[in-house]
């Protein structure tokens, strides 16, 4: 997500994928240890398929719903929405993905190209948090960017675990080799093992990885540059500096293949909402509306003026009400469509 501008030129080409093995889960499987890292948020390590992978909740009780971030991202790019969501009355989870953030890294080598790495295994990881950690209660996932795809997914695995989707700026993929010409594509995957394989990638990747370099993308990326601050910069690189995330990195700019945003839209059983930042340089809301406002599952598509490619960072004053009114419509007796559509006109006579 925040990095993916940077590496965008090296994102094409075809490539192998897959998925982890699956493996039965329980709910509540796990016992359970969490600490106060801020007022009101936990902070605990779940275990899935052997591998730590960290999470950030506050509140006890109400509908559930799970934060997913986007590339170069984690759980604390949602650290101005759990607790105020949590205020509302909601339980909110915040996610890092595997590889992400002060998740495990595995090493990516271990295996083919994008096959660790993919949206159907993060689709995976979602649903499990869910059986596992919040005792298998249908969930409202919440994602930004390449998030998106894998709340998404986790709906096609698992509709009745799921209550609905809302993407904000989700990746469009233009870089997928879908969308490249044939042409190219042979020449770009050649690129792409030169950088997996090479010190080349390393060294790039050592580049990209510096205050300076992160904060100028967030720059980019960010319509409110003020939101850019010491701390978001910080709370970026710091996780992407830990051992094995340079190999995470590498793998992920890599991944041209999987599913397109809209093929998996056009999958889901479940409704989804749509937010969009205007101002977002790299995601463009106009053909993000073109290719999805049409589609069934799009209960609505709500552009913000002013803000980027990070609404929930950048404008939460603007998203955390959102995401409230999509909850409030589509929990059990909610009235779903019909209650979302009287609140958008509410609004909108407001």
């Amino acid at each position: 997500m925040l990095l993916q501008r940077k590496v965008g030129a090296f994102q094409k080409g075809a490539n192998s994928r897959g998925r982890l093995s699956r493996v039965v889960v329980r709910a509540k499987a796990q016992p359970v240890t969490e600490k106060e890292v801020r007022p009101g948020v936990y902070e605990g390590y779940w275990t899935w398929k052997g591998h730590q992978i960290r999470y950030q909740r506050s509140g006890d009780q109400g509908t559930p719903l799970l934060l997913v971030h986007g590339f170069g991202g984690n759980a604390d790019h949602w650290r101005k929405n759990t607790p105020e969501l949590a205020k509302s009355g909601h339980r909110a989870f915040a996610i890092d993905l595997l590889g992400y953030g002060y998740s495990d890294k595995p090493d990516p080598k271990a295996a083919p190209p994008n096959s660790i790495y993919n949206f159907e295994n993060f689709g995976d990881q979602l649903v499990d948090f869910i059986k596992e950690r919040i005792g298998s209660e249908p969930t409202f996932v919440i994602c930004n960017s390449v998030g998106g795809l894998a709340g998404l997914q986790a709906s096609i695995v698992a509709p009745e675990l799921v209550k609905g989707v809302q993407c904000i700026d989700i990746s469009l993929r233009g870089l997928h080799v879908k969308r490249q010409p044939a042409w190219q594509r042979p020449f770009v995957a050649a690129f792409q093992r030169f950088l997996r394989e090479t010190d080349a990638g390393k060294a790039f990747f050592g580049n990209v990885a510096t205050e300076r370099t992160v904060g100028n993308i967030l720059r980019q990326a960010y319509g409110r540059k003020e939101a850019v601050t010491p701390e978001l910069v910080q709370a970026i690189l710091a996780p992407g500096l830990r051992p094995g995330a340079v190999d995470v990195f590498l793998d992920f700019i890599s991944y041209s293949g999987g599913p397109l945003p809209e093929e998996l839209m056009a999958a889901t059983t479940r409704p989804v909402s749509i937010l969009w930042g205007e101002a977002d340089p790299w995601e463009n809301v106009h053909e993000g509306r073109r290719l999805f406002a049409p589609l069934p599952s799009v209960v609505e598509f709500v552009s913000l003026p002013g803000v980027g490619h990070c609404p929930q960072d950048e404008a939460p004053e603007l998203v955390n009400p959102l995401i409230e009114r999509f909850v409030a419509a589509y929990s059990a007796g909610g009235g779903g469509a019909a209650a979302l559509a009287q609140v958008q006109a509410s609004t909108a006579r407001a």
